[in-house]
């Protein structure tokens, strides 16, 4: 401002008139305030020309001004990196981030600008296939909590599997014997010639082809999925082969009828050997699988139950990859891929059906009653006359149920979901089904829709009451659990065998179960699966990770008081960590993003780690303290190291260390809350009880949820949705069972809208 009022009138050597507020007070003439910017001003002056009007951007700046940060952190962001390259802070950084995000920035200002909606969906590559196994089989029954776990194993003092002969009748935890030259039991066999079955159903944990194989020196053959024909057939063996293999589909959560045979008979001692006494050769067998992307491993107890369940049939072909780019999993395109897939399925599937149907007396009405099941409700008299009775008409009984299976298959009434409109009850029969199971209504919800029972929200809250303790409803769960943290894709998680002797694939695979059986245990209650001190270890890990278990020892659980939470079970720490060191970056982005819920841009440029040999001297954390100590960097690593901090305490493969480089290990770290708090933490147990009580946390974990059930974002179920989940979660005391159950009744419309 120029110092006196005559020079206010001075402009390149002349005078002209201007406009001026004055004010005389006391004799005096003093010039008035000029008015600070208001948000919106200073945005268009500053703000405006690189990102556009309304923050859609421009030239140079394609990606709108979106995000989920504070007004206080999106002020403190402005001031120190906007415009970028300024050395000073913009002084209205505070003014413009308030009315950024109250104008386009924020979740409730998009809301306002472009309203979310429900999309119409088609089924997703998984709800397609278990919705296909249903209809073909029928609900495929499933095995309950609790059940007892093994197989059931019966012994034969004879070759031949003859009751008469039956010895020993049990449960077997797994197959994996070394009978030596005994028997199973001393005494009650003749060692030279005996045999056993086990008989049950394997559950899958996830879809894809798996790899069974028999390891033993005598016969032997497996059934899996039917007994049709074997899946492996040693039972006349020729050479020497100890090891045969055979590969089956299977469909993640379900179980399928399995029956493996075993037989000893007299190899290289005949009759008048036996009666000299001269011993039996030795005999094992071993039911083993190599999971899809996993290595080969015995069968767990935990997949097997002893009680044999009904076939499944299981769609083998390939199909293209559901999008993923939204942040969940939805079917949001069809192309020339899916439909290809979906006609070789439709067409498998037809000739399943029509074979299983063609001496069916009262084929018109199984026809009737696999269309209805399809489409998911009552068949008019227009819709049966098209897909039943016109399909049916002058053909044999197999070619007209062939027709009738693949044209219901491949109708936009079975590829697409009934969502967002006013609902009668089969559509929220079907909201409830796909969005708790991946599949079609059960029987239970398809006689609730013709007694009239579903209704109001009372009524859907009952069926998914009923619905949530369903092993279904685990398995969907599982599956969002798994992509929660990141570890729905399995790698390969290799490490320096000179560092960590010991670790091998066969240890990513332990650790992988690991993990699994503690969401199996902790998964239903969101503090427990937050702090919970409880790992899995079998012999192997106990013996790699400082535990006492025998060499042995199958997998248990153990109170391990270094470990808070699922974030530090060893599995997570391993995947987020390189080959020879921890990763504070990998493993903060995930507690960023997936834990709390914010938005982080890609990095500017490749990452490439500073190896250790660059500065032999230093920690992981002054690593990366160096790396991302430019301005550039600043913005995103801000956040993510100090929260990826918190775990340096465990090293590449998640075990316990106090010393890196000669020092001792920093696990101090910290967080900026949205509301401009700082909370520190002493390590990652304190960031692990952070996140268990934190609402940003919850708030991340609901929001989440909610999209990998319904598959549409929450603002298209209005403003308020998100926040009334997340108030009715924590007053259920984190109990996700009961969130699920609250996430189908805002989401699920019924007829009587009451």
């Amino acid at each position: 401002m120029l110092p006196n009022t005559r020079r206010l009138f001075l402009l390149a050597g002349s005078f002209f008139p201007m406009i001026l507020a004055l004010r005389v007070s006391a004799g005096t003439v003093q010039i008035a305030k000029a008015k600070p910017l208001t948000g919106e001003a200073a945005y268009a002056r500053s703000c405006a020309p690189c990102h556009g009007a309304k923050g859609a951007g421009g030239a140079g700046f394609r990606k709108p001004l979106v995000g989920s940060r504070s007004v206080v952190e999106l002020g403190r962001f402005i001031a120190q990196s906007m415009p970028p390259g300024k050395k000073t802070p913009l002084p209205e950084a505070k003014s413009i981030a308030s009315y950024m995000h109250g104008a386009f920035y924020s979740p409730l200002a998009q809301e306002r600008n472009r309203p979310a909606r429900v999309e119409l969906a088609r089924l997703t590559v998984r709800q397609f296939k278990n919705a296909v196994a249903d209809l073909m089989n029928g609900s495929a029954p499933t095995v309950p909590d609790g059940a007892e776990h093994g197989l059931r194993a019966q012994y034969f003092k004879s070759r031949e599997l003859d009751e008469k002969n039956r010895v020993v009748d049990r449960v077997d935890p797994q197959v994996k014997f070394d009978f030596g030259t005994q028997g199973p039991v001393p005494d009650k066999f003749d060692p030279h010639n005996f045999s056993a079955v086990w008989t049950g159903s394997v559950v899958a944990p996830d879809t894809g082809a798996y790899e069974f194989i028999v390891r033993t020196d005598h016969a032997t053959k497996l059934f899996v999925n039917g007994w049709e024909s074997p899946v492996i057939d040693a039972w006349v063996k020729s050479g020497k082969d100890t090891e045969f293999k055979g590969t089956v589909d299977l469909l993640a959560g379900r179980a399928y009828p399995i029956r493996l045979e075993f037989s000893k008979a007299t190899q290289g001692v005949n009759d008048d050997d036996k009666k000299k006494g001269k011993p039996a050769g030795p005999a094992f067998v071993e039911l083993l699988w190599r999971r899809p992307k996993q290595v080969a491993e015995t069968i767990p107890s935990f997949a097997l139950y002893p009680k044999e369940l009904g076939s499944v049939f299981v769609i083998s072909n390939p199909f293209p990859a559901d999008d993923r780019s939204i942040g969940y999993e939805r079917g949001n395109s069809v192309d020339k891929d899916w439909d290809a897939a979906t006609t070789q399925a439709a067409l498998d599937a037809a000739a399943f059906w029509a074979k299983q149907h063609k001496n069916d007396a009262k084929l018109k009405e199984s026809c009737q009653w696999f269309v209805r099941c399809a489409f998911r409700r009552d068949l008019d008299k227009e819709t049966q006359a098209r897909y039943v009775d016109k399909q049916l008409e002058g053909q044999t009984p197999e070619s007209g149920a062939k027709r009738v299976v693949l044209l219901a298959l491949l109708s936009p009434r079975f590829l697409y979901r009934e969502v967002g409109a006013a609902s009668d009850p089969y559509t929220t029969a079907a909201n409830l089904s796909f969005g708790l199971w991946d599949t079609l209504p059960d029987f239970t919800l398809q006689k609730a829709t013709w007694e009239g029972h579903l209704k109001t929200r009372e009524d859907v809250r009952a069926q998914a009451e009923r619905m949530v303790n369903d092993p279904r409803a685990w398995n969907k769960l599982r599956q969002f659990l798994l992509a929660w943290l990141k570890v729905d894709e399995i790698p390969d998680i290799v490490k320096s065998t000179a560092k960590f002797p010991g670790f091998d694939a066969a240890t990513a695979a332990d650790l992988r179960t690991s993990l699994e059986l503690y969401l199996r245990d902790n998964g239903w209650d969101y503090q427990k699966l937050m702090l919970s001190s409880t790992a899995y270890q079998n012999g192997r890990l106990s013996k790699l990770y400082g535990g006492n278990l025998p060499a042995d020892a199958p997998f248990q659980a153990v109170d391990d008081k270094t470990r808070t939470g699922v974030l530090t079970q060893p599995y997570i720490m391993s995947r987020f960590a390189y080959g020879e060191g921890s990763s504070p970056i990998h493993r903060g982005v995930l507690v960023v993003r997936n834990m709390l819920g914010r938005t982080l841009n890609p990095p500017p440029a490749a990452f490439t780690p500073l190896p250790a040999s660059a500065h032999p001297e230093f920690t992981t954390r002054q690593r990366v303290e160096l790396q991302t100590k430019p301005t550039m960097c600043n913005g995103c690593h801000g956040l993510i190291n100090p929260l990826g901090f918190t775990f340096e305490k465990y090293d590449a493969i998640g075990r316990l260390r106090v010393k890196e480089s000669g020092k001792p290990i920093d696990a101090s770290g910290l967080y900026k809350s949205r509301s401009g708090t700082t909370v520190k933490f002493a390590d990652a147990g304190d960031l692990a009880r952070y996140l268990a009580n934190s609402d940003e946390a919850h708030t991340a974990f609901v929001e989440k949820l909610f999209q990998h059930l319904v598959k549409q974002p929450v603002r298209a179920y209005g403003p308020n949705t998100l926040s009334n989940l997340v108030g009715s979660f924590e007053k259920d005391r984190y109990n996700i069972r009961s969130l699920m159950v609250s996430i189908m009744v805002a989401t699920t419309p019924v007829a009587s809208g009451k």
